[in-house]
């Protein structure tokens, strides 16, 4: 899977700041980039801690080509599963 700059600068620092909207306003969070186990499937994602809607969630997950995980919810970009996502386990500087 070809990766996106942005999403790939994500996965090597280990997390990325994104401007979100929460409640009505526009933040900026800290996404961390991080493994998640989905079955038997280990993959990567961005994980925030904060709550965002899933309409917003879903538009960070295509603009970014990577899973997003809130406490909220979890989404794919569209057509993708975690699947995907396994083989980017090896480059990722995760905690």
């Amino acid at each position: 899977m070809e990766l996106k700059p942005l999403a790939r600068q994500a996965i090597q620092n280990g997390s990325i700041k994104i401007r979100v909207k929460r409640s009505g306003m526009y933040q900026q969070l800290t996404f961390h980039a991080r493994k998640a186990l989905m079955g038997n499937v280990e993959f990567i994602e961005l994980f925030t801690d904060r709550i965002v809607d899933t309409s917003e969630l879903l538009k960070v997950a295509e603009d970014f080509g990577l899973p997003i995980e809130a406490p909220n919810a979890k989404v794919f970009p569209k057509g993708t599963s975690a699947q995907d996502f396994s083989s980017l386990v090896g480059i990722a500087k995760t905690e």
